[in-house]
This record gives C-alpha cells, sequence and structure tokens, in this order.
C-alpha cells in the first residue's frame, strides 16, 4: 500500500497539521480495523487516513488514529486529496468523499483543497458583562482591558459541523499573551456545550485574521489547524460585517506552537442559504510503501 506523509493546512515543510495518508491499490477493499490501527500507530499522527477509489471522481475514505476509527477528519481529508493529486491519481475539479459521517463534496485547484462545511449555524452569544469578565479571564485576558482600549465585537457560538466560541481579542500582541486555565475551560466548554475557543484577531495586514484555537475538554490543549473553526469563524464575520459573500478568506493559526497554517475559506450567502467551503494545501514530507 502507498503512503504519504502529509503537512495539511500549510505551503510550507514541518507547517500546519500533519496526518498520515495510505492509498489502497487498485481493486482492493480496506484492511481489518486491527491493521488500520496498527498502521495508524506505525506512522504515529493523531489520524491517518485510508482511501479507497470507487471511480475517477469518487472516493471512500476511513479514518483511524493510533487507537480506533473516527468519522470523519479535516486535516487529513485536505492531506487526502493533496496526496492523490501529488500522486497523479486525479487532477483538477469536484470529487465526492464518501465517509461514515456522510458524503462531502471536494473541490481541487491545483495545490488547493476545499471541502464543503456543514451549513453555518449561529448558536448564541455571550453579551452579559459577567459572563465577558468569566471567558475573558480563563483564558488568560481582562475583558475591561480589552473593551477600554476599543473591542466591539462580542462572542458568539458558531458551527459549521462542531460547535465554537468565536472570541475576539484587539491585537496579536493579545493573542499570543492568551495564557488559559484548562481545567476551568473545558468545564465552561462542557457548560456552553461547545468544543473550545476559537481566539481571533482583525489586527495585521497578511490575513483575514490571525487565531488560535484551544478544546481541552477533548483533550485538545492548543491546535495548529482546524477546519470547522475556521469555517465558522468566516460564518461570524459574514454576520459581523468583516466578510462578504463571495469572499476569500486566509486564516493563520500555530504561530505560537512553531506550526505555522494557512486556513484558507470561501463563502457564498444569499437569502437562500449560506454555502462555506474550507481548505488549504498539503506538502508532502514523506512517501513510501506499506508491506502488508
Amino acid at each position: 500500500m502507498k503512503f504519504y506523509i502529509v503537512d495539511a493546512f500549510t505551503d510550507e515543510i514541518f507547517g500546519g497539521n500533519p496526518a498520515g495518508v495510505v492509498i489502497l491499490p487498485e481493486g482492493t477493499d480496506f484492511p481489518t480495523d486491527e491493521i488500520c490501527v496498527k498502521t495508524a500507530k506505525e506512522l504515529r499522527y493523531s489520524e491517518t487516513a485510508f482511501i479507497k477509489r470507487l471511480n475517477d471522481r469518487e472516493f471512500n475514505i476511513r479514518y483511524f488514529t493510533p487507537a480506533a476509527e473516527v468519522e470523519l477528519c479535516g486535516h487529513a481529508t485536505i492531506g487526502s486529496f493533496a496526496a492523490l493529486r501529488y500522486g497523479g491519481y486525479i487532477g483538477d475539479g469536484e470529487f465526492m468523499n464518501h465517509t461514515i459521517s456522510g458524503d462531502l463534496n471536494i473541490g481541487v485547484d491545483g495545490e488547493r483543497v476545499l471541502m464543503d462545511m456543514a451549513v453555518p449555524v449561529k448558536i448564541n452569544e455571550i453579551s452579559e458583562e459577567d459572563k465577558l469578565v468569566e471567558l475573558y479571564k480563563i483564558m488568560g485576558l481582562d475583558y475591561l482591558d480589552q473593551k477600554a482600549r476599543g473591542l466591539k465585537l462580542i462572542p458568539q457560538m458558531i458551527s459549521t459541523g462542531l460547535p465554537d466560541i468565536m472570541m475576539p481579542v484587539l491585537t496579536e500582541a493579545d493573542l499570543d499573551a492568551i495564557e488559559p486555565d484548562f481545567k476551568a475551560l473545558s468545564d465552561l466548554s462542557a457548560r456552553y456545550e461547545v468544543v473550545g475557543v476559537h481566539a481571533f484577531t482583525l489586527d495585521g495586514d497578511d490575513a483575514t485574521c490571525h487565531v488560535r484555537n484551544f478544546a481541552p475538554l477533548y483533550d485538545i490543549d492548543e491546535e495548529a489547524a482546524t477546519g470547522t473553526s475556521n469555517g465558522a469563524l468566516t460564518y461570524y464575520g459574514y454576520l459581523n460585517g468583516f466578510v462578504k459573500s463571495g469572499d476569500n478568506c486566509k486564516f493563520i493559526q500555530g504561530e505560537k506552537m512553531q506550526r505555522p497554517s494557512a486556513i484558507e475559506s470561501h463563502i457564498e450567502a444569499d437569502e437562500n442559504g449560506c454555502l462555506i467551503r474550507v481548505g488549504g494545501r498539503g506538502i508532502m514530507v514523506a512517501e513510501g510503501e506499506i508491506n502488508i
């Protein structure tokens, strides 16, 4: 079986979010779950994607951690289609990815891979001052200081598949200064029924936003690249006026972790609904054969 190691959501090696990708030989079925788990454990990444080609435009992808199968993984999906194109299995165009969690439309254009997000939803917002003070304190910041210095936006819970709190801060320095109380953040996330906090700033002219993502409730203190969260931030931007229908957005993440990531999104919205696609590039770190 051919395998690749791909850094997803980046255009530079050792950036982004790494994943394993295994492409099954033509006409073969998936190995046993035990073999897939052992392969994922051998490759030593949080997720490894196993790709079965159904026809020129359709693929069945299953995702395994070193412990078990999971329904879907965004960065491994980006990595999978980047590897398929790199290996000459596909060219540019529109493709279908059949997963346990449902069917995903995938667009490939050069080195860019974009995938459809779930229909965006604003779930709630945090507007009471005591709750704002609590949230920012848990994240290691002073909300009243942020407000006094000119912060106008307020946190909102947004989902494009997974719910997160979109938390604005004024500057890149404020973003860099975030040091969460992870136990308190886990408790807060459980209370608000969200995955975690996606902090962002509009400061800087090289991207739509610079962002950091924290999900300790799910054993992820900080994530270098999160597709669904930046899809949600795209919708937050649309609701709050700094993103317009038709925009291509760019989110810089992972800088604090020394794994810089560039997550791209595109939004089309009107009175009939809203479609958001999220993706980016994938860089091949290694390739080879797994002898099973």
